[in-house]
């Protein structure tokens, strides 16, 4: 399987953010740091980047739901409690 880096985190925590994210969306998500960023627990400059990976087949759709999070379209998601479908706007 050959894996394609879709995005440069700037760390950790931000791309331990969209690997949870694309996995609920169904896709395969690897993540690649530098060992002595990691060691160091470094989150800024180059040693602090993450590679956000997806298997190469997954690589359009994984862009197209980070461009949806960049333009906002997650912005007001909200799951209610009972089955972690969406709500509808409005409705309880």
């Amino acid at each position: 399987m050959k894996l394609v880096s879709i995005y440069k985190a700037a760390g950790l925590l931000e791309a331990d953010m969209l690997k949870a994210f694309l996995e609920a969306q169904g896709l395969k998500v690897y993540l690649n740091q530098e060992s002595v960023g990691r060691t160091l627990g470094l989150a800024a400059g180059t040693l602090g980047r993450v590679k956000v990976m997806v298997p190469e087949e997954q690589v359009e759709d994984a862009k197209a739901l980070i461009t949806a999070i960049e333009e906002g379209d997650f912005h007001d998601f909200e799951y209610n409690e009972n089955n972690d479908v969406p709500d509808e706007e409005g409705s309880d």
